[in-house]
């Protein structure tokens, strides 16, 4: 098979341009690919004004660039992301991607910091199996999950996330590709875009993709507002997105009461192994959550400490983050996130 690249390049700056991969020239055959390749290539540029094109090529599925996909039960692989916050990133790879291959096709979970990004994983997924991507999961409104969008919704799949998704990425989608650009060079997020969801899920939603069926679940504001879990039952795993980190110090951005109500409830049915939006696939519910809901509790009684002494927030917050040093072994990124966090935790919990 082989897959149309587009040279792009900035317009204005022809010295900032890197491959872009078009999957409507997806073709049995070099002559195939060839044969539309102009027409394609145009459509797309008069979609992005600010991109330019330097010409074509056709390149074969095991000749392009792919991500490093791996096998944790039948049909089912995960991509898995440096456990390190982006600051700390050389090219914001940072999050688990998950590949479902079901009977008559294939769904992504969660699709990467970039277009660059989507793209190696929809060339990871060309080496697996030709079935078609039908549906690409994001399971919350972070840059880091949701960027590398465009490359499947262009190769027909549908998107889909939480009902608070298409607010929370057109609230913030102005600063999440501002942020991106000034942390990673141009070539990276060349022809980075948001894709809103084309469906939502307001609580729970199955998918079929022949002989493998997929439940998806909207979860109560926690870890943010538009939290989303999978569940695969062919395997009996469950990719939580951010509602589980590993490794990575936990983010507050939604409702940290929420995200402790939600840790204390186990799903059922129990999973086999759990997939976390940061750090490795768990084997069980306890060893997936157990070190984070002991951080979340910990948060919680530092912050409701500060508040009922009566301190303010601009006093309270380095306090919590001194409290909290204890439960720095094992977590990367750990100051800088936590004083992020004893912030949020501290605007939540005051008003109750």
């Amino acid at each position: 098979m082989f897959h149309l690249i587009l040279t792009a390049c900035l317009a204005g700056s022809a010295g900032t341009c890197a491959p872009v991969l078009l999957p409507a020239g997806y073709a049995a055959d070099l002559a195939g690919c060839e044969s539309g390749a102009g027409q394609i290539a145009s459509g797309w540029l008069s979609r992005h004004d600010d991109l330019a094109g330097r010409g074509t090529d056709c390149v074969a599925t095991d000749d392009l660039p792919a991500l490093e996909l791996h096998k944790i039960a039948p049909g089912l692989f995960v991509f898995q992301g440096d456990p390190v916050q982006l600051e700390d990133s050389g090219d914001g790879r940072i999050a688990n991607l998950g590949v479902v291959i079901g009977g008559a096709s294939v769904a992504v979970i969660d699709s990467g910091v970039s277009r660059a990004q989507g793209q190696e994983l929809y060339a990871a997924i060309r080496r697996l199996t030709d079935k078609p991507v039908s549906h690409v999961i994001l399971t919350h409104a972070h840059p880091d999950h949701v960027l590398g969008t465009a490359v499947f919704q262009e190769a027909g799949a549908t998107v889909i996330g939480h009902r608070a998704l298409p607010l929370a990425l057109e609230l913030r989608a102005g600063s999440y590709l501002d942020s991106m650009d000034a942390l990673f060079p141009p070539e990276q997020m060349l022809g980075t875009g948001i894709v809103l969801p084309d469906a939502t899920v307001d609580d729970v939603l199955e998918i079929d993709l022949g002989a493998r069926r997929l439940t998806l679940t909207a979860a109560p504001t926690a870890h943010t507002d538009s939290d989303l879990t999978v569940f695969d039952h062919a395997s009996a795993t469950l990719f939580s997105g951010d509602l589980i980190f590993r490794l990575l110090t936990p983010i507050l951005d939604g409702s940290l009461s929420g995200w402790l109500q939600w840790l204390d409830t186990p799903p059922d049915p129990a999973p086999r192994r759990i997939v976390p939006g940061h750090g490795p696939v768990a084997a069980t519910w306890a060893e997936a959550v157990g070190p984070q809901t002991r951080f979340l509790r910990a948060l919680e009684h530092a912050t409701r400490a500060r508040i009922l002494a009566g301190q303010p927030m601009s006093q309270a917050v380095p306090e919590i983050v001194h409290a909290m040093q204890d439960m720095a072994a094992g977590w990367n990124a750990f100051d800088a996130s936590v004083a992020r966090d004893a912030t949020a935790a501290y605007k939540e919990l005051e008003w109750q």
